[in-house]
């Protein structure tokens, strides 16, 4: 497999703001996550967002997986 699934997560200034997304589609990573942590199961998905692939969603898992592997985490006072 040439490509990797986090190479399928790019960000573009032009696109959705500069949020990551799905292969620089205006699909927010974020929304696709909210959308799973919602009970929404990889194969419905892919039923509502026919242009998108299996591996989107699980390179969506691994960018979030990603993004707390962090040494620390701080409270930030609301």
């Amino acid at each position: 497999m040439a490509q990797t699934l986090l190479d399928r997560i790019t960000i573009d200034p032009e696109i959705c703001h500069g949020k990551p997304t799905i292969r620089g589609l205006r699909y927010p990573v974020d929304n696709m996550l909210e959308l799973l942590a919602s009970g929404m199961s990889i194969e419905e998905l892919l039923e509502d967002y026919p242009d998108l692939e299996r591996e989107d969603f699980l390179a969506c898992i691994q960018y979030a997986a990603k993004l707390t592997q962090v040494k620390s985490i701080y409270r930030i006072a609301s």
